[in-house]
């Protein structure tokens, strides 16, 4: 191969799992990072990394200069961009070539042609794929589109999206015309943030349809073909969170129809490199597709395409980067098996998927025949709010779908990131859902509750109970270990015995905590809770896992601790509690008339004063996190007494933004 050292100008999991191939095809991979990613794994697995400079993407990932320059010092002679930040740039691709260096990627003008929204549904229309109507062209502005909505039937339900990117990111569903401004100034705030693009489209939105794509590679030497399509409808906020090959509803005769339309559509634009078409199907009729979009880049769920495939979509990105031919025909990609991806992502689900920061203070992976795990974090990993969610996929592989999506259940039970909220456990619900099971999926699935967002009241109730005895072991290997004083001990004792200990465990969100006493000895104990009993043992199995038997049933637990902040796992739900002190229990630091931040993150804007009059669902403050906004609303009629932030200010999760007071006399 005439490569020789690869400089990956992205970060995370797609980072790690692109420097794994470039150095077992024997080249020198190079890191870049910035500040907040200094510790994380992708810059230790690399053989060189290089600063970019501070943690806001605009300053580091997402600075074209910055990046040419860290590749001419390393001695770079190639660049592959991952997914998100510069990687769909067409300027960042002859940038590149400029600079003498190989873009591992489409040129910039096969991007531009398909890479952008408007272009591709041009170029698609243009080769005679179906594509939705609306609006598309170059230079929209916002009067435009009004215009548009104005002078157009029946154009409602509308889907504003940007032209650049992916990911969900500049994506609004707008169900009315008093919706629309407001969308579209979001939509583009978003599309800037994401992509440094607010370029927008509008079109038809199609309530209930499936999202289904097809992987395209192609070389220098005039080869092109598909390797079948992804099942990508499970989705919140319009972003994958499960993705599958091959869809279960799709036909061997439309698979066929779908890879044709794709291969022309990438071959007429003289497309090179790894890339995907996206289609609609609607839910009804399986049999019928209309273009989305094209994404110029390598996607998040390659990898279920690499497994029933067998083959490394990266490594045939470097060999087509190097000058060589594809080495396979369509008739040489065959489909074998079926293969699940669930994305792992720092986000609380019962809070409507908002964004989750942390430290991760636990972290264990999955192994085992047909499971694989690609990860971007590792013990200590900090999980801010500067970059996207995304923090390990797990992707499973079977000989049939039933069997992977069993073994994907069973897989993310053993999959324990404590420290942080995550997806994990929502995921496995959601994978035991008898729609998804029968594969009978849409995109709007999830808004619809098909899986609950949470686990239950019971279930916190268990939790803290395996904690109570957990703690309780753990006062008692402190006390081993301290001297024969017994004011050095934790454990009381009363003239009988041992006294019994009470713990006071608050769960996230909770006004009361949920008290538990724990009396006897780890190996013969009684944990109660009110008038319920749970008589059992505890036992420490490792540094990190510990067994509880209750009722005769006996879990392994893993345990993880940050001052008076607990987490617990036994599967896929990692459960996390605050172990109060008595002087501090049932206190408020927001408030009663509070509006408080659900996330941490930067103030975007503040749209209230002290004294204004705000009436119910008036928006006083916007908020982004992890590239996604949330705006805070009056709850109802009310008079603003204070504002306690300003634009640019960080916020933590809870802190008060608006202090309201009732406005009725």
């Amino acid at each position: 191969m005439s490569l020789q050292a690869v400089l990956v100008a992205n970060r995370g999991e797609i980072a790690v799992r692109v420097i794994r191939t470039v150095q077992a095809l024997g080249l020198r991979a190079i890191a870049v990072y910035s500040d907040a990613d200094a510790a994380a794994p992708h810059v230790r697995l690399a053989d060189e990394a290089i600063r970019l400079g501070p943690a806001p993407a605009a300053e580091s990932y997402l600075s074209v200069e910055r990046v040419l320059q860290a590749a001419r010092d390393a001695g770079a002679d190639a660049i592959h961009p991952g997914y998100g930040f510069l990687s769909e740039n067409a300027a960042f691709a002859r940038a590149c070539v400029d600079a003498g260096l190989t873009f591992i990627g489409p040129s910039g003008d096969a991007m531009e042609a398909l890479g952008d929204k408007v272009s591709a549904k041009a170029a698609a229309n243009a080769a005679g794929v179906p594509v939705l109507p609306g609006l598309s062209r170059p230079g929209l502005t916002d009067e435009d589109i009004l215009a548009f909505a104005d002078g157009t039937e029946d154009v409602f339900p509308l889907m504003v999206k940007a032209a650049a990117g992916g990911g969900g990111r500049g994506m609004r569903v707008v169900h009315e015309r008093a919706q629309l401004a407001e969308a579209l100034g979001a939509a583009r705030r978003e599309a800037i943030a994401g992509f440094g693009d607010d370029t927008l489209l509008v079109e038809r939105y199609v309530p209930r349809s499936r999202h289904v794509e097809v992987q395209v590679v192609a070389d220098t030497h005039g080869g092109v073909v598909h390797l079948g399509e992804r099942e990508c409808s499970l989705q919140r906020r319009h972003q994958k969170v499960v993705e599958e090959s091959p869809s279960p509803v799709i036909s061997a005769a439309t698979r066929e129809r779908m890879g044709s339309a794709a291969v022309e559509l990438f071959r007429h634009a003289g497309y090179v490199g790894a890339g995907t078409c996206e289609f609609l199907v609607p839910y009804d009729t399986p049999d019928e597709f209309f273009f989305l979009e094209v994404n110029a880049r390598l996607q998040v769920e390659h990898p279920v395409t690499e497994l029933v495939t067998g083959l490394d979509l990266v490594e045939l990105q470097l060999r087509i980067a190097g000058g060589h031919p594809l080495g396979l025909t369509q008739d040489d990609v065959q489909l074998r098996g079926h293969a699940v991806e669930l994305r792992i992502c720092a986000e609380d689900p019962s809070s409507g998927f908002l964004p989750a920061t942390g430290t991760l203070e636990g972290y264990a992976e999955p192994r085992g025949a047909g499971i694989r795990v690609d990860s971007g974090v590792a013990l200590g990993s900090e999980i801010g709010s500067s970059y996207d969610s995304l923090l390990a996929k797990l992707i499973t592989f079977a000989p049939d779908r039933e069997t992977a999506l069993d073994l994907a259940v069973h897989a993310v039970g053993d999959l324990h990131l404590l420290g942080v909220t995550t997806n994990a456990g929502f995921l496995a619900r959601l994978l035991e859902s008898p729609e998804v099971r029968a594969g009978d999926m849409d995109t709007s699935m999830i808004e619809r509750g098909v899986a609950a967002v949470g686990p239950g009241e019971a279930d916190v109730v268990r939790a803290a109970v395996a904690l109570a005895a957990i703690e309780r072991l753990l006062l008692s290997e402190h006390d081993a270990g301290a001297s024969a004083d017994p004011w050095d001990t934790l454990v009381g004792w009363r003239i009988e015995g041992e006294a019994p200990i009470e713990f006071k465990l608050l769960p996230p969100g909770a006004k009361e905590p949920i008290v538990l006493h724990v009396s006897g000895s780890p190996a013969d104990l009684l944990v109660t809770h009110g008038e319920d009993e749970w008589p059992g043992a505890v036992e420490r199995v490792d540094a990190t896992r510990v067994a509880v038997r209750i009722g005769g049933r006996r879990t392994l637990w893993h345990r993880a601790a940050r001052g008076q902040e607990r987490w617990v796992a036994a599967g896929a739900d990692a459960f996390a509690f605050t172990v109060v002190e008595p002087a501090v229990q049932g206190a408020d630091a927001a408030g009663s008339g509070a509006l408080e931040a659900p996330m941490p993150g930067t103030v975007l804007s503040v749209r209230t004063a002290e004294g204004d009059a705000v009436s119910e669902g008036d928006v006083l403050v916007v908020i982004e996190s992890m590239k996604m906004e949330l705006s805070l609303t009056a709850p109802a009629d009310a008079v603003v007494s204070a504002v306690h932030v300003s634009e640019g200010q960080s916020v933590r999760q809870g802190q008060a933004v608006v202090e309201l007071e009732s406005g009725e006399d």
